[in-house]
């Protein structure tokens, strides 16, 4: 139970808040919390089982790393919308048929976001639309071969990991 929070950063996307909380077991601890608004993340799969992974140059994490396409909920907005805005931006394709694959705490410890995986099939192409901040490639890799490349550890993005494994095994792999 929360008893008190002091905010103590706010920037364009997080706040960094100081909290007072009392556990379940009656303990009272202070704890830094970096509020998100949560995101969205798909595994378009096409056809062929390929499944859409972006390259793309990630500051925080020092270089370029795999991703699924993902981005940020915008106020107000349902996480399936922001998958589907998502999806469209960064990889330049539309999908007809989307179900959940449920959501992914990425650092229960410290964030409050929560990524929403969902699995979209029967895709078509549309024009991409890159935010001026994004750099990234698309490329398209057999579903098999990329969950190889997350159990090796070569994908080590939480969220893709996570979507991977769930659509394989959503799928019969």
């Amino acid at each position: 139970m929360l008893i008190s929070s002091e905010t103590k950063f706010r920037g364009r996307v997080v706040t960094g808040n100081i909290e007072v909380v009392q556990l379940p077991n009656g303990q009272r601890v202070t704890l830094d919390v970096i509020h998100h608004p949560g995101g969205a993340a798909v595994v378009a799969i096409d056809t062929g089982r390929h499944v859409c992974l972006v390259r793309q140059y990630r500051h925080a994490a020092g270089g370029w790393i795999w991703e699924l396409p993902a981005g940020k909920l915008e106020p107000d907005e349902p996480p399936i919308e922001t998958a589907q805005r998502e999806i469209t931006e960064e990889a330049g394709i539309r999908a007809a048929l989307w179900e959940s694959l449920g959501g992914v705490i990425s650092s229960p410890g410290v964030f409050t976001e929560i990524v929403h995986l969902y699995l979209a099939t029967g895709l078509e192409s549309a024009p991409p639309q890159l935010e001026p901040g994004e750099l990234l490639e698309v490329h398209w890799v057999p579903l098999e071969e990329a969950c190889r490349r997350a159990l090796s550890g070569e994908i080590s993005d939480g969220k893709t990991c996570v979507g991977l494994l769930r659509a394989a095994n959503h799928l019969g792999m």
